[in-house]
């Protein structure tokens, strides 16, 4: 089967809102400048246009702090797009917001129904199976919803569990094509990716795993030049971007679109 897990088209973004500042987060490491995140969206924004995307910028939700972290709230897949259920329950309401902009790109729209939870950026999609973390935030039940609406696709989904202390599985990894994967080492050494090339994020340098490829850009986290040197020995197109602001929120570069 031919590798097209990066090839995309489609982004969907959402504009920070001012009260991104009281935003989730696993620890205090201070007050996101609102006036610095825009400028760091946008320039994600702008890198994924340049990698050939036609985005959607939705416009920021006041009443939903952490909705720039958009890929929680859906799954987008060839087949279809499917609605996810987040554990944190604060965040329940930006799956409503975000459906009708999804059932205007999607013929094809599943959701998951409950009782159980998932986040997106528990999901990882390589080209042979989905990988899903049980997390905080994404438990059995919702992992178990998820895996027989991908078995009508015919699609495979292994259920791996998150490090202890990790928010998202995808905090710790990321695609960089079809069967290559950035992780930490304290992911990759649990065996959940046995079978896939795997490169290391450097010691200290954690926080570089949540990166995305999209088409010819591995699109990461600036202030990680090791990492970053061992992707381009690897042969990687990168765009770095500053991150600091939606990092005080555990946020990466995939948690901030979804790309189809």
């Amino acid at each position: 089967m031919r590798d097209t897990s990066w090839q995309f088209t489609r982004a969907v973004t959402r504009r920070p809102a001012a009260s991104i500042t009281a935003g989730l987060r696993a620890v205090d490491t201070g007050t996101p400048d609102l006036a610095l995140m825009l400028d760091h969206h946008a320039a994600y924004v702008a890198t994924l246009k340049e990698a050939g995307a036609e985005v959607t910028e939705l416009a920021a939700l006041d009443a939903f702090p952490d909705a720039v972290f958009v890929e929680d709230t859906a799954l987008c897949l060839p087949e279809g797009a499917i609605l996810m259920r987040p554990g944190a329950p604060s965040r329940m309401g930006e799956v409503a917001e975000m459906a009708p902009t999804l059932r205007g790109l999607y013929d094809r729209i599943r959701a998951i129904e409950g009782p159980g939870t998932i986040e997106g950026g528990d999901i990882l999609v390589t080209s042979r199976e989905v990988l899903v973390g049980q997390s905080a935030r994404t438990n059995s039940e919702g992992i178990a919803e998820l895996a027989a609406i991908l078995a009508t696709w015919n699609r495979p989904l292994r259920e791996v569990r998150v490090p202890k202390g990790v928010l998202h599985f995808k905090t710790d990894c990321s695609l960089l094509d079809g069967d290559t994967i950035l992780a930490t080492g304290r992911l990759a050494a649990s065996g959940c990716f046995d079978g896939y090339r795997v490169i290391l994020t450097a010691p200290g340098e954690e926080a570089a795993a949540n990166a995305i490829r999209y088409n010819r850009f591995v699109i990461m986290a600036a202030g990680f030049p090791e990492t970053a040197a061992r992707l381009r020995a690897a042969g990687y197109d990168l765009r770095e971007i500053a991150n600091s602001e939606c990092a005080k929120l555990d946020g990466g570069m995939s948690c901030l679109s979804l790309r189809f």
